[in-house]
């Protein structure tokens, strides 16, 4: 990791949902393949037009008048226009975390064990531009990591302090694992090195744990849930690798390191959140 401030990040791999609470993205910076074509606003189809002041359409949406893909391009257009106060409460909450969070403070003075440096100037705040992909899927990201440039916090993604909290936790686990064993981010030599970080990153970082599963996402299950939202963020991650070919090749790749990376809580001696 760098020591110098960094430069703005490269935008890392999306993340595709069709729910407005996305996974958190923590593949490196990289475009796919073969990009799925995104949709642009038509007033006509979508029933928003951004001429109109925000308060008319939102109104148009609360009166349902407005389609899925018009209300995801009506928030689009709130975040542009609330971007500067968006990035400043996301670099209150990270020095505040860098100050005051156990897992933060934690993940950086192993971090520094490795001859690495994660601070508030290779941990960037920006706007993730998020795009309606044909199909009607929603494609956001909340963070991502890079090995070049440090961490970058989707500022106008993020719920409250604890939701950055763990999306920072996430892409730390990601900078402690590359400094302790050189990930091959990209899977161009295997695929398991990103389903392996991508396990240990949901497993760490609290974001899996059964509050966040059962009230905000609405996960509730009786047995394995905490698995199976490790094993889904993980499959979804690997998925977004330009070499990963389909959903069956990312299940089958975590499907093969899952006893042993689930099992690694390293630096951790606990899975604590």
């Amino acid at each position: 990791m760098s020591s110098q401030p960094p430069p703005q990040p490269s935008p890392p791999a999306t993340t595709t949902t069709t729910s407005p609470d996305p996974a958190a993205s923590s593949t490196p910076p990289s475009q796919p393949q073969q990009p799925p074509g995104y949709l642009t606003n038509d007033p006509k189809r979508t029933g928003y037009d951004p001429s109109l002041a925000w308060y008319f359409n939102y109104f148009r949406i609360l009166t349902g008048r407005v389609t899925r893909e018009g209300i995801e391009h009506y928030r689009e257009d709130r975040y542009k226009a609330n971007e500067a106060r968006d990035c400043a409460r996301c670099e209150t909450d990270r020095d505040w975390l860098f100050q005051h969070s156990p897992v933060v403070r934690y993940l950086r003075e192993k971090a520094a064990a490795l001859n690495g440096d994660l601070g508030p100037h290779n941990v960037v705040c920006r706007r993730c531009p998020g795009r309606i992909a044909e199909d009607g899927t929603v494609v956001r990201q909340t963070g991502g990591f890079s090995p070049d440039h440090g961490i970058l916090l989707c500022a106008n993604e993020f719920r409250d302090r604890s939701h950055l909290e763990d999306t920072l936790a996430h892409e730390m686990v990601h900078a402690w694992d590359h400094l302790r064993w050189k990930v091959d981010w990209m899977g161009g030599m295997d695929l398991k090195h990103a389903a392996c970080t991508e396990i240990r990153a949901s497993m760490l970082s609290g974001e899996c744990r059964w509050t966040r599963e059962t009230i905000t996402r609405g996960n509730w299950t009786l047995t394995q849930q905490f698995q199976n939202c490790v094993r889904m963020r993980a499959i979804q991650s690997v998925m977004n690798r330009p070499t990963c070919k389909d959903d069956v090749q990312a299940t089958k790749v975590v499907n093969q390191v899952w006893d042993s990376c689930f099992n690694d809580k390293r630096p951790f001696e606990e899975i604590y959140r």
